[in-house]
């Protein structure tokens, strides 16, 4: 019986990315009526579970942190081509589109989903432990990707507003894709078990608790179903945007919140992954989940915008408010102290989840 349920969960989760494709192909460009935009929002929750299991599947088997890193640069990646081909579209919101979606993704991973891991993980094992050294460098790499791509463009000179010379832009780009490139190689080759879980007694854990490791064959299925399954979310979730929009402006609220549940959509399937993870007691992947994500926002985002306006016109607005600014530093302050100890109380996962409401209500009451 169990095998047979498992046989139907997997022919479930290979189904879904496959409607989720055509329905992306009918519906996209296209004005939806409320029945449709049901049916989407329907088949977009089911894509996102399916887009957790395929990830969990080939996290099984290539291991960690290497599991991590494929679901949050997937999502990414994709992610990226939503924004430029958004900002291609034109229009004066597309000068603040990159700027507004990488924050938004920073204080959902920093925030949210550390914030939810943490408090998940403590109170179901009293306290959530996971390594210090790794979750160190990629708050570090975060922070200094932030400052560099969001905040200096506030202060800088040569162009009026909140923007970088085409110099500073390059400059920004190639530092975000350097930095990027040096945590990745830090984090699967030359101090991958900075990145592994740890039990309480602070020993490496380099086995999953799985009892069998899927095939070379199965793997590769789910890879590709994975691929397909985080192409419907992002683009069914850009269809639902207009809806979400008439939502947003029906009640008075300003319009970034637009991109604060588009963003919140997105980045489901890593929230999901990073709690399924944290329940199991394994902090480390959550925070993998999360850190990895926030740093391949801005490491994959603005390198991918600085060579696409070369050919779009108007502004690229990347400096954040002053309001941001300061949600941004406390965010980098208190994680930095969550970090340092390796290990986490309830309090400090009810902290994060502070700063993030804080977030949502300032970007619907700024």
């Amino acid at each position: 019986m169990i095998v047979r349920l498992r046989t139907l969960a997997t022919q479930w989760t290979a189904v879904v990315p496959v409607i989720a494709i055509v329905l992306l192909v009918l519906t996209w460009g296209r004005d939806l009526p409320g029945v449709v935009v049901a049916l989407v929002t329907l088949v977009l929750a089911g894509a996102v579970l399916s887009a957790v299991h395929h990830a969990e599947v080939v996290a099984h088997r290539v291991g960690e942190p290497f599991g991590s890193l494929v679901l949050a640069v997937a999502v990414t990646i994709i992610e990226v081509a939503l924004i430029v081909t958004l900002m291609a579209d034109g229009g004066d919101k597309g000068a603040t589109l990159a700027r507004d979606t990488v924050f938004a993704a920073v204080m959902i991973t920093c925030n949210g989903i550390v914030g939810l891991s943490l408090l998940v993980a403590s109170l179901r094992h009293r306290l959530a432990v996971f390594n210090a050294e790794g979750t160190g460098a990629a708050l570090a790499t975060v922070a200094t990707l932030a400052t560099l791509s969001l905040v200096l463009p506030t202060f800088t000179t040569s162009k009026p507003g909140p923007e970088f010379s085409t110099t500073q832009l390059t400059f920004a780009a190639l530092s975000s894709l350097v930095l990027y490139g040096m945590f990745v190689a830090t984090q699967t080759v030359r101090h991958r078990d900075y990145f592994l879980p740890v039990t309480r007694q602070g020993a490496v854990i380099d086995a999953d608790e799985h009892a069998e490791i899927p095939s070379s064959g199965t793997t590769m299925i789910s890879l590709g179903l994975l691929g397909l399954a985080l192409v419907g979310v992002v683009g069914l979730a850009k269809g639902v945007s207009p809806t979400i929009e008439s939502g947003v402006e029906a009640a008075g609220m300003p319009h970034a919140v637009v991109g604060v549940v588009i963003a919140l959509l997105v980045l489901l399937p890593e929230t999901i992954a990073a709690l399924r993870s944290a329940r199991r007691d394994r902090v480390q992947t959550s925070l993998n989940l999360a850190l990895g994500s926030a740093m391949a926002s801005i490491g994959l985002t603005i390198p991918a915008v600085a060579v696409a306006s070369i050919w779009l016109s108007g502004p690229l607005v990347l400096g954040l408010s002053s309001t941001h600014m300061v949600l941004l530093a406390l965010t980098v302050v208190v994680s930095s102290l969550t970090v340092v100890p390796g290990r986490a109380t309830p309090l400090q996962g009810g902290v994060h989840l502070v700063l993030f409401a804080a977030y949502l209500e300032l970007a619907i009451n700024p």
